[in-house]
């Protein structure tokens, strides 16, 4: 491996969240020519891209953060998007991050070379070559875009929540909204406080609990800032709460199904006390059980649904035309700006975001969907040497992207002090771990709301085209982050 001239020690696709920690803990671990190529022209990931009315950060902000690098300066207990992408670039400062990052770099396609290395390719034609490749895309970074007939005749505006136009004024608009999840839920109420006519197209509807937010007084933040314990405290207590919804209400829903049907009733108290009209309650009322789908917090959603000039549609769309949408029984609906809230498409295309081929030929997103989907510890895949993808099956941890971030962080400086003490350039997961990883996942899983519960009409992400929920490791935090980095060492051969 010495004797090969490569451009890095290691590429990381990726410069959001996930990116940056692995970016934070591979240089800690000695590997300091770094490349990080991001597609967008900054960093941040979803908080670059995302930058619609209302977005805000859905899970407490002093847990919505990296544990080692503390921020005192939220202002509200559920922060807005622009403070997390300033967050984002306040990390990548503090660690020296900025410099390897290059941007507007879209990677096409990853191989392995059995000489010890990977070519990454990119849409410009270039490649590059390193001794480590990461992958660290996001779970939700390749927007879903239906392709409802007639579409493309539309004569109006057609907004994507991913390509959001600033400063759009929607005034004097008949307004349309796709979708009624996580995004829609904090836009809608956006939209309508301007809009002539709101319609809100509903697939699905979504379980919607209270929200306990409030601005962070101004001594309260500089408490934070002067005794850093405080803020840990406060950490450590919604950590807490948001691992008794998850783990509880939703790993080991056999067990304690009175605690999921609890949080439903508390979600439909909240929609009863805010919505007038019986009907429409029934309508927004989920048919599946709390956790199916990923929950969401708001206090301005429902009431939206009392205004006379905002209409919930629940009738399928049939086809778009140039002034409006025909649902079934040909109503048509009266549309002059058309706001897709569509989601994301997660297991045909985002894993893995694009092409990465390891030994003998592998391409891992073809044997993934052509058989299960599998990651050994959320992190490593047979025959990928030296491969590590961050966004993978089986390893989101909680209710916190930074749990999962910080349990990978460990992996990889367990992994990587252990190359250095054999002296070794290669590593490779076992056949044989990743195998029993993923039994156990899939056992520790039979107890979930995923399998034990009614999911039938969720749709939901968590479940991959095979019917599985591979998107979630079955485990409490601290089991996870000591598995993270007490790992058998040989769960991995080394070269």
């Amino acid at each position: 491996m010495n004797d090969l001239a490569l451009d890095h020690q290691a590429i990381i696709v990726g410069a959001g969240f996930g990116g940056i920690g692995a970016g934070i803990e591979l240089k800690r671990q000695g590997i300091s020519d770094l490349a990080i190529l991001e597609r967008e022209d900054d960093l941040g990931g979803t908080w670059h891209v995302n930058h619609y009315p209302g977005l805000a950060v859905d899970i407490a902000s002093v847990t919505y953060s990296y544990s080692f690098e503390p921020n005192p300066n939220w202002t509200r207990l559920f922060a807005p998007g622009a403070e997390l992408k300033k967050y984002a670039e306040h990390v990548a400062d503090t660690y020296d991050l900025r410099r390897h990052m290059e941007f507007g770099v879209t990677v096409e396609r990853a191989e392995w070379d059995d000489a010890g290395f990977w070519t990454v390719h990119t849409t410009d034609g270039a490649s590059r070559t390193a001794q480590f490749l990461v992958t660290a895309t996001g779970f939700l970074s390749q927007p879903y875009t239906p392709d409802f007939p007639g579409i493309e005749s539309f004569a109006g505006d057609v907004i994507h929540t991913t390509a959001w136009q600033d400063g759009y004024d929607f005034a004097g608009r008949r307004a349309a909204v796709i979708g009624t999840g996580a995004t829609a839920v904090q836009l809608i109420p956006e939209i309508a406080k301007s809009a002539r006519h709101l319609t809100v197209f509903q697939r699905t509807p979504i379980w919607v609990v209270p929200k306990v937010d409030f601005p962070i007084p101004a001594p309260i933040r500089r408490l934070f800032g002067a005794v850093p314990a405080t803020q840990r405290a406060a950490r450590a207590i919604n950590t807490s709460m948001l691992e008794l919804l998850m783990v509880v209400g939703v790993l080991h829903y056999r067990q304690a199904k009175p605690g999921n049907r609890l949080a439903a009733l508390l979600a439909k108290a909240h929609m009863r006390a805010q919505v007038r009209d019986a009907n429409t309650r029934r309508q927004l009322t989920p048919a599946y059980d709390f956790g199916c789908k990923r929950p969401t917090f708001s206090n301005t959603y429902f009431p939206v649904f009392n205004q006379p000039d905002v209409d919930l549609e629940t009738s399928s769309i049939v086809r778009v035309e140039a002034d409006g949408i025909v649902v079934e029984g040909e109503k048509k609906i009266p549309v002059d700006t058309l706001v897709l809230a569509t989601g994301f498409n997660l297991w045909d295309v985002n894993f893995p975001a694009f092409q990465v081929i390891g030994r003998d030929g592998r391409d891992l997103g073809k044997w993934w969907r052509d058989g299960r989907f599998q990651a050994y510890e959320g992190v490593a895949v047979p025959k990928f040497p030296n491969f590590l993808t961050l966004n993978s099956p089986y390893s989101y941890s909680g209710l916190s992207y930074f749990t999962t971030i910080e349990g990978q962080m460990r992996h990889i400086a367990r992994l990587f002090g252990e190359l250095r003490k054999r002296g070794a350039d290669r590593f490779e997961v076992t056949e044989q771990a990743n195998s029993a990883y993923l039994d156990k996942s899939t056992e520790r899983l039979g107890d979930s709301v995923f399998y034990a519960g009614d999911c039938a009409s969720s749709r939901s992400y968590y479940f991959n085209q095979h019917g599985e929920a591979t998107l979630l490791r079955p485990q409490a935090t601290l089991s996870t982050l000591r598995e993270m980095e007490n790992f058998p060492l040989d769960d991995y051969t080394y070269a």
